[in-house]
């Protein structure tokens, strides 16, 4: 090497036009290669679906593989999976501005107030279950439609009478329909989109949800200031209607494992379709039994997930504390404009905007800067087996949940900095602009955190990211109905400054080593209980 570096210009010409032509010859027979190997890999993946359902896709570029659907309808049905899932956010916190009111109205203590607005966290909390499972052995499409039915139903029926009891139980019952937003939205993407586009996929179902936040509260602030606080529910439920007449127009099955079950029973002939189509009693409660026992199967996998697999555990304490400090600000923020800045609750309905201005960066941006990582890390990789001499021709390793580690990282850190900005200058009286900076940067550092968790929690359990992400949910969304219920208490007692910095601190001291754990043990913990959840 320094021999040939200390010629001169004249003597190196030949061997650089040498170089150049040898170093084009090996990029032409790396991209031979890599064609050759991925073609392989597809024709393996094509064989292990007929082993697995009985049929398979016509070829890798069979148009009715969701992966292969046009660009437009993916993003079309990410954007009726997002209205959706807009219902569900929207519904959470429609009624922050109005609580006054309703607790007025409906003769409730402070505590029991909160409680009627945090009780449709725990039926988030529980919803996902039996969706996640029916939607692993039905498909996507038809359980979307009937929650959506579900939800308008009970959500309309919240506000009759002004009663407290059908108040909450309304609330908790409507949100187990609304929790299909939440818990399909993610799914139905991973459905449609390879792993190397995870990021843009969730950016695209993320694009309207998140104006929830902003738009509850505004909503809520309006009508009950211009109307009344029961047309509060009957406006969510008019526009879930629209979304769901939409979503049947629009929605396609995209669940692999059904579409090919489904081309399998359509390919055999005789006794599969006499079974299908038979309507004797008989066959009418084998068919009963089968649901149930299938239901049952599929319904406990959510919580062998949970409790046989070590790296849940790390993913569902995080999560859940992040949404309870999430739930906890979302409920209070309309109080500390109303009763420290003197604003209407018009007024302070606005300022709701700084979060979905926060969560939007970090969906929109975020997802591409998660790819872009993603997508880096395994070039790197690909590059160290190359240079190894390991014969990778190449190729680009296998994608891994590990890649999306490094994005959770700037989520840990922003996070409590936005707690911290918030709460001082809220508790000092500082101009509303820099109180509502504080709440983006720690809103957009939240969600930062949670959509690092949720790709890697998508990354891992692919078909079964459903059940999955239901498991998760489970903690985080139990703590969305706890925290609003003491932070009256938290903030009476330390004020928003001390109140903010406690929540911060206890986040640090438990987030702030996950990322770490994950990069250097997640492989090995991933391995944990594996055979025991996947086959079940």
């Amino acid at each position: 090497m320094l021999a040939v570096s200390e010629k001169t210009p004249e003597a190196n010409s030949e061997p650089v036009m040498e170089d150049k032509k040898t170093t084009n010859e090996e990029s032409a027979d790396v991209e031979a290669v890599l064609t050759i190997d991925e073609a392989d890999e597809a024709l393996q993946h094509l064989e292990r679906l007929r082993k697995q359902y009985g049929a398979t896709w016509d070829g890798p570029d069979d148009p009715n593989d969701p992966y292969n659907w046009s660009s437009k309808r993916k993003i079309v049905i990410g954007i009726v999976m997002g209205l959706g899932a807009l219902v569900t956010l929207l519904t959470a916190s429609v009624t922050a501005a109005a609580l006054g009111d309703i607790a007025r109205d409906l003769h409730l203590d402070p505590a029991t107030a909160q409680i009627s607005f945090s009780v449709y966290f725990l039926g988030l909390a529980f919803g996902p279950f039996p969706i996640a499972a029916i939607s692993e052995m039905n498909g996507r499409r038809n359980i979307w439609i009937v929650s959506n039915i579900w939800f308008i139903l009970w959500n309309s029926l919240c506000p009759v009478g002004y009663s407290k009891g059908l108040m909450i139980a309304g609330r908790f019952l409507a949100a187990l329909g609304a929790s299909v937003g939440n818990t399909l939205a993610a799914p139905v993407m991973t459905d449609m989109f390879h792993e190397k586009d995870r990021g843009k996929s969730l950016a695209i179902a993320g694009l309207l949800p998140y104006l929830g936040p902003a738009l509850g509260p505004i909503i809520g602030g309006l009508v009950s200031q211009l109307i009344a606080w029961p047309w509060l529910f009957y406006i969510v439920s008019i526009i879930d209607t629209v979304v769901l007449i939409i979503g049947i127009l629009i929605l396609r099955e995209t669940y692999t494992p059904i579409l090919l079950r489904r081309k399998a029973a359509a390919s055999g002939i005789g006794q599969q379709l006499d079974q299908a189509t038979t309507t004797t009693p008989t066959s009418q409660r084998a068919f009963w039994q089968d649901f149930f026992s299938r239901l049952r199967v599929n319904m406990l996998r959510p919580f062998k997930i949970l409790f046989y697999r070590p790296v849940m555990h790390i993913a569902t304490l995080n999560m859940g504390l992040a949404f309870g400090i999430y739930t906890l600000m979302l409920s209070t923020f309309a109080q500390l404009w109303i009763e420290r800045y003197g604003q209407s609750k018009l007024s302070s309905s606005l300022h709701y905007i700084s979060i979905s201005v926060g969560i939007s960066l970090a969906t929109q941006i975020g997802g591409r800067v998660m790819d872009w990582i993603y997508r880096r890390l395994r070039e790197r990789d690909a590059a160290r087996t190359s240079g190894a001499g390991n014969g990778g021709g190449g190729k680009l390793p296998p994608g891994k949940p590990e890649y999306r580690v490094p994005y959770m990282i700037p989520g840990a850190l922003l996070m409590p900095a936005g707690l911290f900005w918030y709460g001082w200058s809220a508790q000092y009286h500082y101009h509303w602009i820099v109180v509502d900076i504080g709440a983006a940067v720690f809103t957009m550092g939240s969600f930062i955190y949670s959509q690092a968790i949720n790709a890697y929690i998508l990354d891992e359990f692919k078909q079964y990211g459903a059940s999955a992400l239901a498991a998760v949910r489970i903690l985080s969304q139990t703590l969305g109905f706890a925290f609003p219920i003491f932070a009256p208490q938290l903030y009476e007692t330390l004020d928003y400054g001390w109140g903010n910095s406690l929540l911060a601190l206890v986040f640090i001291v438990l987030a702030f080593p996950v990322p770490g754990c994950l990069w250097l043990w997640g492989e090995r913990l991933r391995a944990i209980g594996k055979q025991r959840t996947e086959h079940n």
